[in-house]
Protein backbone atom coordinates (compact mmCIF):
# COMPACT_ATOMS: atom_id res chain seq x y z
CA UNK A 1 0.00 0.00 0.00
CA UNK A 2 1.40 3.41 -0.91
CA UNK A 3 1.88 5.85 2.03
CA UNK A 4 -1.00 8.04 2.14
CA UNK A 5 -1.34 11.23 4.27
CA UNK A 6 -4.08 13.94 4.93
CA UNK A 7 -2.94 17.37 3.30
CA UNK A 8 -4.73 20.13 5.74
CA UNK A 9 -4.15 22.27 2.36
CA UNK A 10 -5.85 19.60 -0.01
CA UNK A 11 -8.21 18.92 2.79
CA UNK A 12 -8.32 15.07 1.72
CA UNK A 13 -5.84 12.36 2.19
CA UNK A 14 -3.43 11.90 -0.97
CA UNK A 15 -0.77 9.67 -2.27
CA UNK A 16 2.54 10.57 -0.96
CA UNK A 17 4.90 11.45 -3.99
CA UNK A 18 8.62 13.20 -2.00
CA UNK A 19 9.96 15.92 -4.53
CA UNK A 20 13.52 13.78 -4.82
CA UNK A 21 12.71 10.08 -4.74
CA UNK A 22 14.42 8.75 -1.85
CA UNK A 23 14.54 12.02 0.38
CA UNK A 24 11.74 13.41 2.49
CA UNK A 25 12.60 17.29 4.34
CA UNK A 26 10.12 18.01 7.11
CA UNK A 27 9.65 21.39 8.69
CA UNK A 28 8.10 20.86 12.37
CA UNK A 29 7.05 24.08 13.82
CA UNK A 30 8.92 24.02 17.18
CA UNK A 31 8.58 25.45 20.97
CA UNK A 32 8.32 28.98 21.86
CA UNK A 33 10.52 28.78 24.94
CA UNK A 34 8.71 31.20 27.21
CA UNK A 35 7.97 28.69 30.14
CA UNK A 36 8.25 25.13 30.96
CA UNK A 37 6.81 22.38 28.62
CA UNK A 38 3.61 20.95 29.19
CA UNK A 39 2.51 17.40 27.78
CA UNK A 40 0.05 19.59 25.27
CA UNK A 41 3.27 20.54 23.94
CA UNK A 42 4.77 17.00 23.67
CA UNK A 43 1.87 15.76 21.69
CA UNK A 44 3.30 17.00 18.10
CA UNK A 45 6.54 16.33 18.76
CA UNK A 46 5.88 13.10 19.99
CA UNK A 47 3.30 12.43 16.63
CA UNK A 48 5.92 13.86 14.63
CA UNK A 49 8.42 11.95 15.97
CA UNK A 50 6.27 8.74 15.02
CA UNK A 51 6.08 10.07 11.63
CA UNK A 52 9.58 10.36 11.10
CA UNK A 53 10.68 7.05 12.47
CA UNK A 54 8.02 5.48 10.04
CA UNK A 55 9.24 7.39 6.85
CA UNK A 56 12.98 6.42 7.68
CA UNK A 57 11.81 2.77 8.02
CA UNK A 58 9.88 2.97 4.94
CA UNK A 59 13.32 3.41 3.33
CA UNK A 60 13.27 7.51 3.28
CA UNK A 61 16.51 9.58 4.08
CA UNK A 62 14.31 12.07 6.50
CA UNK A 63 15.82 15.56 7.08
CA UNK A 64 13.66 16.97 9.67
CA UNK A 65 14.14 20.32 10.84
CA UNK A 66 12.36 21.48 14.13
CA UNK A 67 12.93 25.59 14.94
CA UNK A 68 12.89 27.20 18.48
CA UNK A 69 11.22 30.02 18.74
CA UNK A 70 13.64 32.19 21.47
CA UNK A 71 12.23 35.73 20.11
CA UNK A 72 8.94 36.52 20.96
CA UNK A 73 6.43 39.39 22.62
CA UNK A 74 5.74 36.17 25.16
CA UNK A 75 9.30 36.00 25.80
CA UNK A 76 10.01 39.25 26.46
CA UNK A 77 7.05 40.00 28.65
CA UNK A 78 7.86 36.63 30.97
CA UNK A 79 11.38 37.50 30.95
CA UNK A 80 11.00 40.79 32.50
CA UNK A 81 8.22 39.37 34.68
CA UNK A 82 11.03 37.83 36.20
CA UNK A 83 13.54 40.64 36.01
CA UNK A 84 15.54 38.71 33.66
CA UNK A 85 17.33 38.92 30.62
CA UNK A 86 14.89 37.67 27.43
CA UNK A 87 17.98 35.62 26.55
CA UNK A 88 18.34 33.65 29.12
CA UNK A 89 15.19 33.30 30.43
CA UNK A 90 14.81 32.16 26.44
CA UNK A 91 18.06 29.31 26.89
CA UNK A 92 16.46 28.02 30.60
CA UNK A 93 13.60 27.25 28.76
CA UNK A 94 14.67 25.55 25.59
CA UNK A 95 16.63 23.23 28.23
CA UNK A 96 14.03 22.11 29.84
CA UNK A 97 12.20 21.23 26.40
CA UNK A 98 14.80 19.13 25.67
CA UNK A 99 15.01 17.67 28.57
CA UNK A 100 11.22 16.63 28.16
CA UNK A 101 12.05 15.82 24.85
CA UNK A 102 14.68 13.64 25.70
CA UNK A 103 12.58 11.58 28.74
CA UNK A 104 10.04 11.02 26.29
CA UNK A 105 12.05 9.67 23.88
CA UNK A 106 11.63 12.28 21.13
CA UNK A 107 14.80 11.75 18.72
CA UNK A 108 16.84 14.59 18.44
CA UNK A 109 15.83 16.19 14.71
CA UNK A 110 18.45 17.12 11.69
CA UNK A 111 19.10 20.21 12.95
CA UNK A 112 17.21 22.52 15.44
CA UNK A 113 17.69 26.06 14.32
CA UNK A 114 17.07 29.37 16.95
CA UNK A 115 15.28 32.22 15.40
CA UNK A 116 17.72 34.59 16.21
CA UNK A 117 20.67 32.64 15.11
CA UNK A 118 18.84 33.79 11.53
CA UNK A 119 18.29 37.24 11.33
CA UNK A 120 20.30 37.76 8.15
CA UNK A 121 17.86 35.15 6.57
CA UNK A 122 15.05 36.62 7.70
CA UNK A 123 16.29 40.38 6.53
CA UNK A 124 16.65 38.75 2.79
CA UNK A 125 13.26 37.16 2.89
CA UNK A 126 12.09 40.72 3.77
CA UNK A 127 13.80 42.00 1.22
CA UNK A 128 12.17 40.13 -1.71
CA UNK A 129 8.89 40.59 -0.41
CA UNK A 130 9.37 44.48 -0.48
CA UNK A 131 10.80 44.44 -4.20
CA UNK A 132 8.14 41.87 -5.20
CA UNK A 133 5.69 44.45 -3.85
CA UNK A 134 4.05 42.15 -1.15
CA UNK A 135 4.92 44.08 1.63
CA UNK A 136 5.35 47.83 2.69
CA UNK A 137 7.68 49.85 5.31
CA UNK A 138 4.33 51.11 7.61
CA UNK A 139 7.31 53.53 9.96
CA UNK A 140 10.59 52.88 10.87
CA UNK A 141 11.36 49.31 11.94
CA UNK A 142 7.60 48.15 10.85
CA UNK A 143 7.02 46.19 7.97
CA UNK A 144 4.04 44.64 7.12
CA UNK A 145 3.01 42.09 4.50
CA UNK A 146 0.23 43.08 2.40
CA UNK A 147 -2.02 40.35 2.14
CA UNK A 148 -4.62 42.48 -0.54
CA UNK A 149 -1.52 41.60 -2.64
CA UNK A 150 -1.80 38.11 -2.62
CA UNK A 151 -4.88 36.35 -3.98
CA UNK A 152 -4.05 33.14 -2.83
CA UNK A 153 -4.23 34.61 0.97
CA UNK A 154 -6.38 32.56 2.71
CA UNK A 155 -6.05 29.51 0.73
CA UNK A 156 -4.60 27.24 3.10
CA UNK A 157 -7.41 27.26 5.71
CA UNK A 158 -10.11 27.97 2.88
CA UNK A 159 -11.12 31.22 4.18
CA UNK A 160 -11.80 34.71 2.11
CA UNK A 161 -9.60 37.29 2.71
CA UNK A 162 -13.10 39.39 3.44
CA UNK A 163 -13.86 37.07 6.10
CA UNK A 164 -10.71 37.08 7.72
CA UNK A 165 -10.62 39.28 10.98
CA UNK A 166 -8.16 41.75 11.84
CA UNK A 167 -4.31 40.45 12.72
CA UNK A 168 -2.96 41.16 16.04
CA UNK A 169 0.65 43.00 15.21
CA UNK A 170 -0.55 46.63 16.55
CA UNK A 171 -2.61 47.73 19.09
CA UNK A 172 -5.09 49.90 16.82
CA UNK A 173 -3.68 48.69 12.85
CA UNK A 174 -3.37 52.64 12.28
CA UNK A 175 0.04 51.38 11.16
CA UNK A 176 -1.68 49.17 8.69
CA UNK A 177 -2.90 49.36 5.86
CA UNK A 178 -5.22 46.68 6.32
CA UNK A 179 -6.43 45.45 9.48
CA UNK A 180 -5.93 41.89 7.79
CA UNK A 181 -1.85 43.04 6.87
CA UNK A 182 0.40 41.38 9.12
CA UNK A 183 3.86 42.14 10.62
CA UNK A 184 7.07 41.03 8.89
CA UNK A 185 9.34 43.10 11.04
CA UNK A 186 8.18 44.98 14.51
CA UNK A 187 9.75 48.27 15.58
CA UNK A 188 10.89 48.36 19.48
CA UNK A 189 8.27 48.80 22.29
CA UNK A 190 8.83 51.42 24.53
CA UNK A 191 10.79 49.53 27.81
CA UNK A 192 12.20 46.76 25.52
CA UNK A 193 15.99 46.15 25.98
CA UNK A 194 18.58 47.11 23.29
CA UNK A 195 19.33 43.64 22.76
CA UNK A 196 16.53 42.23 21.37
CA UNK A 197 16.52 44.67 18.01
CA UNK A 198 18.51 44.31 15.37
CA UNK A 199 19.32 46.69 12.36
CA UNK A 200 17.67 46.21 8.85
CA UNK A 201 17.50 48.75 5.85
CA UNK A 202 14.03 49.01 7.06
CA UNK A 203 15.18 50.32 10.85
CA UNK A 204 15.59 48.84 13.92
CA UNK A 205 12.99 45.85 15.26
CA UNK A 206 12.67 42.21 16.00
CA UNK A 207 11.17 39.42 13.60
CA UNK A 208 7.78 38.69 13.75
CA UNK A 209 6.92 35.08 14.20
CA UNK A 210 5.84 34.35 11.01
CA UNK A 211 8.52 35.31 8.92
CA UNK A 212 10.96 33.50 11.19
CA UNK A 213 10.13 29.97 10.28
CA UNK A 214 9.33 31.13 6.73
CA UNK A 215 13.02 31.95 6.58
CA UNK A 216 14.52 29.17 8.46
CA UNK A 217 12.79 26.41 6.41
CA UNK A 218 14.04 28.18 3.18
CA UNK A 219 17.49 28.54 5.14
CA UNK A 220 17.75 24.21 5.34
CA UNK A 221 15.37 23.08 3.13
CA UNK A 222 15.14 24.93 0.08
CA UNK A 223 12.73 26.68 -2.20
CA UNK A 224 10.48 23.54 -2.09
CA UNK A 225 10.10 20.54 0.42
CA UNK A 226 8.08 18.05 1.25
CA UNK A 227 5.64 18.28 4.40
CA UNK A 228 5.24 21.33 6.75
CA UNK A 229 4.01 20.05 10.27
CA UNK A 230 2.49 21.39 13.83
CA UNK A 231 -0.20 21.70 15.93
CA UNK A 232 -3.50 22.35 14.87
CA UNK A 233 -3.69 25.55 16.69
CA UNK A 234 -1.04 27.00 14.15
CA UNK A 235 -3.33 26.58 10.55
CA UNK A 236 -4.15 30.01 11.13
CA UNK A 237 -2.87 32.90 11.63
CA UNK A 238 0.75 30.95 11.82
CA UNK A 239 1.02 28.54 8.69
CA UNK A 240 -1.46 30.29 7.08
CA UNK A 241 1.07 33.82 6.58
CA UNK A 242 3.89 31.20 6.82
CA UNK A 243 2.90 30.00 2.63
CA UNK A 244 1.37 33.31 1.95
CA UNK A 245 4.67 35.20 2.41
CA UNK A 246 7.25 32.61 1.09
CA UNK A 247 5.00 31.80 -1.64
CA UNK A 248 4.55 35.38 -2.72
CA UNK A 249 8.48 35.84 -2.57
CA UNK A 250 8.52 32.85 -4.96
CA UNK A 251 9.29 29.59 -2.82
CA UNK A 252 7.06 27.14 -3.77
CA UNK A 253 7.02 26.24 0.29
CA UNK A 254 5.49 23.14 1.63
CA UNK A 255 3.68 20.31 -0.37
CA UNK A 256 2.13 19.07 2.45
CA UNK A 257 0.35 20.26 5.57
CA UNK A 258 0.38 18.15 8.07
CA UNK A 259 -1.67 19.20 11.68
CA UNK A 260 -1.82 16.88 14.96
CA UNK A 261 -4.40 17.78 17.26
CA UNK A 262 -4.49 19.06 20.68
CA UNK A 263 -4.26 17.73 24.28
CA UNK A 264 -7.71 18.82 25.97
CA UNK A 265 -9.09 18.79 29.25
CA UNK A 266 -12.98 19.07 29.89
CA UNK A 267 -13.41 19.32 25.96
CA UNK A 268 -10.55 22.98 26.22
CA UNK A 269 -7.06 22.90 24.62
CA UNK A 270 -4.23 22.23 27.02
CA UNK A 271 -1.93 25.65 27.66
CA UNK A 272 -0.41 27.82 30.03
CA UNK A 273 -2.88 31.01 29.17
CA UNK A 274 -5.77 28.74 30.37
CA UNK A 275 -4.26 27.32 33.12
CA UNK A 276 -4.92 23.93 32.48
CA UNK A 277 -1.54 22.94 31.40
CA UNK A 278 0.28 19.93 33.33
CA UNK A 279 3.86 20.16 33.61
CA UNK A 280 5.77 17.06 31.92
CA UNK A 281 7.80 17.24 35.21
CA UNK A 282 4.05 16.67 37.02
CA UNK A 283 3.24 13.88 35.38
CA UNK A 284 6.82 12.39 35.27
CA UNK A 285 6.62 12.69 39.18
CA UNK A 286 3.65 10.28 39.28
CA UNK A 287 4.19 8.03 35.73
CA UNK A 288 6.90 6.32 33.66
CA UNK A 289 7.93 8.30 30.66
CA UNK A 290 6.90 5.48 28.50
CA UNK A 291 3.18 5.27 29.57
CA UNK A 292 3.37 9.30 28.96
CA UNK A 293 5.31 8.86 25.44
CA UNK A 294 2.45 5.61 25.06
CA UNK A 295 -0.51 8.17 25.64
CA UNK A 296 0.33 10.44 23.70
CA UNK A 297 1.41 8.44 20.58
CA UNK A 298 -0.93 5.88 21.00
CA UNK A 299 -4.05 7.60 19.35
CA UNK A 300 -4.30 8.84 15.74
CA UNK A 301 -2.31 11.27 15.19
CA UNK A 302 -5.85 14.01 14.03
CA UNK A 303 -7.56 12.65 17.04
CA UNK A 304 -7.88 14.98 19.70
CA UNK A 305 -6.54 13.57 23.64
CA UNK A 306 -8.93 14.28 26.27
CA UNK A 307 -6.65 13.84 29.32
CA UNK A 308 -8.20 12.57 32.75
CA UNK A 309 -7.41 10.29 35.09
CA UNK A 310 -8.31 7.17 32.72
CA UNK A 311 -5.99 8.08 30.05
CA UNK A 312 -2.83 7.31 31.84
CA UNK A 313 -4.00 4.35 33.79
CA UNK A 314 -5.10 2.87 30.63
CA UNK A 315 -2.01 3.75 29.11
CA UNK A 316 -0.09 2.58 31.95
CA UNK A 317 -1.84 -1.09 31.89
CA UNK A 318 -1.14 -1.48 27.71
CA UNK A 319 2.25 -0.24 28.81
CA UNK A 320 2.39 -3.09 31.63
CA UNK A 321 1.10 -5.76 29.18
CA UNK A 322 3.68 -5.15 26.48
CA UNK A 323 6.44 -4.89 28.71
CA UNK A 324 5.59 -8.05 30.14
CA UNK A 325 5.54 -9.88 27.39
CA UNK A 326 8.98 -8.68 25.96
CA UNK A 327 10.07 -9.64 29.13
CA UNK A 328 8.68 -13.36 29.23
CA UNK A 329 9.60 -13.91 25.45
CA UNK A 330 12.83 -12.64 25.86
CA UNK A 331 13.47 -14.60 29.06
CA UNK A 332 12.30 -17.74 26.83
CA UNK A 333 13.90 -17.82 23.57
CA UNK A 334 16.93 -14.85 23.80
CA UNK A 335 17.33 -11.15 23.27
CA UNK A 336 17.18 -9.65 19.69
CA UNK A 337 19.43 -7.62 17.83
CA UNK A 338 18.30 -3.89 16.80
CA UNK A 339 19.56 -4.65 13.72
CA UNK A 340 16.85 -7.54 13.06
CA UNK A 341 14.27 -5.72 14.16
CA UNK A 342 15.17 -2.97 11.31
CA UNK A 343 15.12 -5.27 8.70
CA UNK A 344 11.96 -7.73 9.48
CA UNK A 345 9.81 -7.74 7.36
CA UNK A 346 6.18 -6.29 9.29
CA UNK A 347 2.90 -8.09 9.30
CA UNK A 348 0.99 -6.27 6.49
CA UNK A 349 -1.60 -5.07 8.89
CA UNK A 350 0.57 -2.84 11.03
CA UNK A 351 2.68 -1.65 7.57
CA UNK A 352 -1.26 -0.69 5.99
CA UNK A 353 -2.61 1.16 9.04
CA UNK A 354 0.68 3.17 8.81
CA UNK A 355 0.81 3.80 5.63
CA UNK A 356 -2.67 4.62 5.82
CA UNK A 357 -2.04 8.81 7.20
CA UNK A 358 -0.57 7.03 10.63
CA UNK A 359 -3.73 4.83 11.62
CA UNK A 360 -1.97 4.42 15.15
CA UNK A 361 -5.72 2.82 16.62
CA UNK A 362 -5.16 0.17 13.72
CA UNK A 363 -1.15 -0.30 15.02
CA UNK A 364 -2.55 -0.41 18.18
CA UNK A 365 -4.94 -3.56 17.87
CA UNK A 366 -2.70 -5.41 15.42
CA UNK A 367 0.31 -5.04 18.63
CA UNK A 368 -2.31 -6.25 21.13
CA UNK A 369 -3.13 -9.37 18.81
CA UNK A 370 0.04 -9.95 18.86
CA UNK A 371 0.66 -10.02 21.99
CA UNK A 372 -2.05 -11.97 22.86
CA UNK A 373 -1.08 -15.18 20.48
CA UNK A 374 2.40 -14.77 21.85
CA UNK A 375 1.45 -15.45 25.37
CA UNK A 376 -0.75 -18.40 23.79
CA UNK A 377 2.61 -19.47 22.09
CA UNK A 378 4.56 -19.01 25.84
CA UNK A 379 2.58 -20.96 27.71
CA UNK A 380 2.36 -23.97 24.78
CA UNK A 381 5.73 -24.19 24.64
CA UNK A 382 6.31 -23.14 21.14
CA UNK A 383 9.36 -21.33 20.91
CA UNK A 384 9.63 -20.28 17.36
CA UNK A 385 6.31 -18.58 17.45
CA UNK A 386 7.09 -17.13 20.63
CA UNK A 387 10.22 -15.75 18.96
CA UNK A 388 8.22 -14.57 16.05
CA UNK A 389 5.49 -12.35 17.55
CA UNK A 390 8.56 -10.76 20.04
CA UNK A 391 10.29 -10.01 16.91
CA UNK A 392 7.13 -8.33 15.47
CA UNK A 393 5.64 -6.79 18.52
CA UNK A 394 9.74 -5.36 19.37
CA UNK A 395 9.58 -3.58 15.50
CA UNK A 396 6.33 -2.42 15.67
CA UNK A 397 6.69 -0.82 18.91
CA UNK A 398 10.01 0.74 17.87
CA UNK A 399 8.24 2.73 15.21
CA UNK A 400 6.43 4.18 18.14
CA UNK A 401 9.79 4.94 20.00
CA UNK A 402 7.92 2.61 22.18
CA UNK A 403 10.37 -1.18 22.62
CA UNK A 404 10.69 -2.08 25.78
CA UNK A 405 13.82 -3.75 25.66
CA UNK A 406 15.25 -0.54 23.58
CA UNK A 407 18.11 1.74 25.37
CA UNK A 408 15.66 4.27 26.13
CA UNK A 409 13.32 1.52 28.12
CA UNK A 410 15.23 -0.96 28.88
CA UNK A 411 15.63 -0.33 32.59
CA UNK A 412 13.56 -1.04 35.33
CA UNK A 413 10.42 0.63 36.25
CA UNK A 414 11.67 3.29 38.68
CA UNK A 415 15.09 3.63 37.45
CA UNK A 416 13.83 5.15 34.15
CA UNK A 417 11.15 7.26 35.91
CA UNK A 418 13.93 8.34 38.20
CA UNK A 419 16.09 9.13 35.38
CA UNK A 420 14.06 10.90 33.35
CA UNK A 421 12.45 12.94 36.29
CA UNK A 422 15.76 13.77 37.28
CA UNK A 423 16.71 15.35 34.14
CA UNK A 424 14.16 17.85 34.15
CA UNK A 425 13.60 18.44 37.77
CA UNK A 426 17.51 19.32 37.85
CA UNK A 427 16.95 21.66 34.33
CA UNK A 428 14.25 23.49 36.73
CA UNK A 429 16.76 23.98 40.06
CA UNK A 430 19.57 25.13 37.71
CA UNK A 431 17.24 27.60 36.52
CA UNK A 432 16.33 28.15 40.07
CA UNK A 433 20.08 28.77 41.06
CA UNK A 434 20.28 31.38 38.14
CA UNK A 435 17.61 32.93 39.21
CA UNK A 436 19.01 32.90 42.85
CA UNK A 437 22.64 33.94 41.22
CA UNK A 438 20.97 37.57 39.69
CA UNK A 439 18.83 38.49 43.16
CA UNK A 440 15.68 37.04 41.42
CA UNK A 441 14.51 35.82 44.29
CA UNK A 442 10.58 35.79 43.26
CA UNK A 443 11.57 33.27 40.17
CA UNK A 444 13.69 31.48 42.78
CA UNK A 445 10.31 30.72 45.13
CA UNK A 446 8.02 30.32 42.08
CA UNK A 447 10.11 27.56 40.88
CA UNK A 448 10.28 25.67 44.54
CA UNK A 449 6.83 26.29 44.67
CA UNK A 450 6.19 24.65 40.96
CA UNK A 451 8.62 21.70 42.26
CA UNK A 452 6.83 21.63 45.54
CA UNK A 453 3.25 20.78 44.03
CA UNK A 454 4.41 18.37 42.15
CA UNK A 455 5.78 16.44 45.37
CA UNK A 456 9.12 17.26 44.96
CA UNK A 457 10.74 18.63 48.06
CA UNK A 458 13.64 21.25 47.70
CA UNK A 459 16.55 22.16 50.83
CA UNK A 460 19.37 24.10 49.92
CA UNK A 461 22.10 23.37 51.29
CA UNK A 462 26.14 24.19 51.12
CA UNK A 463 26.88 22.46 48.10
CA UNK A 464 24.26 23.43 46.24
CA UNK A 465 20.21 22.59 46.21
CA UNK A 466 19.00 18.88 46.42
CA UNK A 467 15.88 17.33 46.04
CA UNK A 468 13.56 14.11 47.25
CA UNK A 469 10.14 13.27 46.46
CA UNK A 470 7.38 12.77 48.62
CA UNK A 471 6.56 9.29 49.64
CA UNK A 472 3.49 8.70 46.53
CA UNK A 473 1.45 6.52 45.13
CA UNK A 474 2.45 6.17 41.19
CA UNK A 475 -0.72 5.91 40.09
CA UNK A 476 -2.53 8.36 41.94
CA UNK A 477 -3.86 11.54 40.26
Amino acid sequence: MTLRIYDTAARAVRDFTPLIPGQVGIYLCGATVQSAPHIGHMRSAVAFDVISRWLSRSGYDVTLIRNVTDIDDKILAKAAEANRPWWAWAYLNEQLFTAAYDALGVSRPTYEPRATGHISDMIALMRRLVDHGHAYVAGPGDVYFDTRSWSQYGSLTNQRPDDLGASADTEDGSAKRDPRDFALWKAPKPGEPQTAQWDTPFGAGRPGWHLECSAMAHRYLGSAFDIHGGGLDLRFPHHENEAAQSRAAGDDFAQYWMHSAWVTQSGAKMSKSLGNGLLVSEVLAAHQPAVLRLALAGVHYRSMIEWAPETIREAEANWEKFRGFVERATERVGGIEVAELADVALVPAAVDAFNDDFNIPVVMAVVHELVRDGNVALTAGDEHEVRRHLVQVRAILDVLGLDPASSQWAVSSNQGTDAALGALVQAQLDARAAARAAKDFATADSIRDLLQAAGITVEDGPDGARWSMAQRNRGDE
